[in-house]
């Protein structure tokens, strides 16, 4: 008797069945990892665009938002509206009422007639929020001109407004920061972060002699 090797029936429709699962779902699969990628690289858009925000408010709340000849001096407040007083203890600081009367704490800007300067780059020497707004760029930055493996181009702008609304009333005191992202290919909104900023000064961090 001579003995042959052969698929059973059986054994050849499990493979059928196999094979045709995996010529199925193989076209799902890379489906799926494409919208994978795709939501990926739109949260890293996102994240960018939420880190940019973060360093626009890092800047002064407008140009004159500082005592002439101290650049470098912390943020005051504009008293725009009259509201800041004299304080005779403290030499020329001018602070706000509810304000605390001290040299380390918020005050405002020594000069009563400073106002409000909104025009961006209109003093070099300060980094005011105006400086930051900037029309849709690129948000990923590459030397070349492809996207080294990203599948879609996110532009980034920037738009500083004043005054803010809130329920229809106006507001001089407050900065609407707002930063768009959009498909670079056809302008299609992807989300949209703001954050406000008020006209309030800032303070120093308290020095402790030992």
């Amino acid at each position: 008797m001579v003995k042959s090797a052969a698929f059973t029936l059986i054994e050849l429709i499990f493979a059928i069945v196999i094979i045709a699962i995996s010529v199925i779902s193989l076209p799902m699969m890379n489906q799926s990892i494409s919208k994978g990628i795709s939501s990926s690289i739109v949260q890293e858009a996102i994240f960018a665009a939420a880190t940019e925000l973060n360093e626009v408010t890092t800047g002064y709340w407008d140009d004159n938002s500082f005592d002439t000849g101290t650049t470098n001096s912390l943020a005051r407040v504009i008293d725009h509206e009259g509201n800041c007083e004299n304080n005779s203890s403290l030499e020329s600081f001018r602070h706000m009422p509810g304000h605390i009367a001290q040299p380390l704490h918020r005050r405002c800007v020594n000069n009563p007639t400073i106002t409000p300067d909104d025009n961006a780059n209109s003093d070099n020497t300060v980094q005011s929020l105006g400086d930051k707004a900037h029309s849709a760029t690129n948000i990923f930055i590459n030397d070349i001109t492809d996207e080294s493996g990203y599948k879609q181009k996110y532009d980034s702008a920037v738009e500083i407004t004043r005054p803010a609304t809130f329920n229809s009333v106006s507001y001089e005191d407050m900065k609407k920061i707002t930063i768009t992202i959009t498909d670079a290919e056809d302008d299609s909104p992807i989300t949209s972060l703001t954050t406000y900023s008020s006209n309030i000064g800032e303070i120093d961090y308290y020095k402790k002699g030992f």
